[in-house]
């Protein structure tokens, strides 16, 4: 039976469990889907189509020692090396994604440290890194994203930044849908259950988390961020692509993405 659809409770194990397995066995369609929008040495912070070049949201320097934190197959680390810089960690949740990272360097002649953690727990020592950023990674696929928040504080170095990228919050509350049935407020922008596909037998085979916009900013506050901005990416005309829900017709009327940039005090 295929999965059915419901709006419930879902904890941290059920859904590092869940969506390990769900990437695990759909990384290599999503990036023969999708990698032709996302590149091979990228960083693309959402179906908006925006790049870091052209944000310039990392400010990073050669000598940044940098976490990509749900990296998937690594393109935004990438196209860090690519630019020159010297130090880059790509880590993902799913060994499926990882993989195809790792097929990606062998055809592009590049070689990645990639390491498969959940990013509420981050193998490596405090004050680690200069800077740390995921764009669309981890975030909407955890539980407890306060968590995430306080890992990457430890890890990061004073001064050092973080970057991420979500579904902007206001996204919740209007169907998954890119036509004008996807316009029509449906459900509470409030209402915090979680999104969760199941089996016949009610075991969760993918999940995902919502919180709003004031949720984020309490969080990366009670960690110790200080919060330098939110940047919602409005759709260029020049991006005609329907990615799930998100398309041109939308895209031009209501938010989809929310990318925050804090950083730990000196």
């Amino acid at each position: 039976m295929s999965d059915t659809v419901s709006r419930r409770p879902a904890g941290h194990d059920e859904t590092v469990h869940a969506n390990r397995t769900w990437w695990d066995a759909e990384a290599a369609e999503y990036v023969a889907e999708h990698g032709g929008f996302l590149g091979d040495s990228d960083l693309v912070w959402g179906p908006e189509g925006w790049t870091e070049q052209e944000l310039q949201l990392l400010g990073a320097r050669p000598d940044d020692r940098v976490l990509e934190v749900g990296a998937g197959a690594a393109q935004g680390s990438r196209y860090l090396q690519k630019i020159g810089v010297r130090r880059v960690v790509a880590t993902d949740l799913s060994a499926g994604m990882l993989a195809q990272g790792r097929l990606i360097d062998g055809s592009a002649g590049t070689q990645l440290p990639m390491v498969q953690c959940d990013a509420t727990r981050l193998p490596f020592a405090d004050r680690s890194f200069d800077l740390v950023f995921t764009a669309y990674g981890a975030i909407p696929f955890i539980a407890d994203t306060a968590t995430v928040m306080t890992e990457v504080y430890r890890v990061l170095d004073a001064g050092g930044r973080w970057v991420f990228a979500t579904t902007h919050p206001l996204r919740w509350a209007f169907p998954d849908a890119p036509g004008p049935e996807g316009l029509t407020v449906a459900s509470s922008y409030f209402d915090r259950t979680p999104y969760v596909e199941q089996d016949s037998t009610g075991r969760a085979t993918y999940v995902e988390h919502h919180r709003t916009l004031g949720d984020r900013i309490r969080e990366l506050a009670a960690a110790g961020f200080v919060l330098n901005d939110v940047v919602e990416p409005e759709w260029p005309e020049r991006n005609d692509e329907v990615w799930g829900g998100w398309s041109p017709l939308r895209g031009r009327l209501i938010p989809g993405t929310a990318i925050f940039v804090a950083h730990r005090p000196d």
